[in-house]
């Protein structure tokens, strides 16, 4: 079955984040699904320091999942 535009595949990586081990490192597209939004806001929200700086790993930019819970559960304990 090929997805349509209204249903997009979840990167793997964000399928599976509950099982990433803390060292892991996810790419900007798992960041965005991860707190829902897009892109471009990924960035913003980095600039900003609402999300921790990304690591550059060879050519790829990175974000370490430890320090990506630690802001998903503060933004879960302020929904709460």
């Amino acid at each position: 079955m090929i997805p349509s535009s209204h249903h997009p595949v979840l990167p793997r990586t964000l399928q599976q984040f509950d099982q990433l081990p803390d060292a892991a490192h996810v790419d900007v597209r798992t960041v965005a699904g991860l707190f829902g939004i897009s892109v471009p806001t990924v960035w913003r929200h980095t600039r900003s320091g609402k999300l921790p700086a990304p690591r550059k790993i060879g050519a790829a930019t990175r974000w370490n999942v430890a320090e990506l819970r630690v802001i998903l559960a503060a933004n879960a304990h302020k929904e709460c």
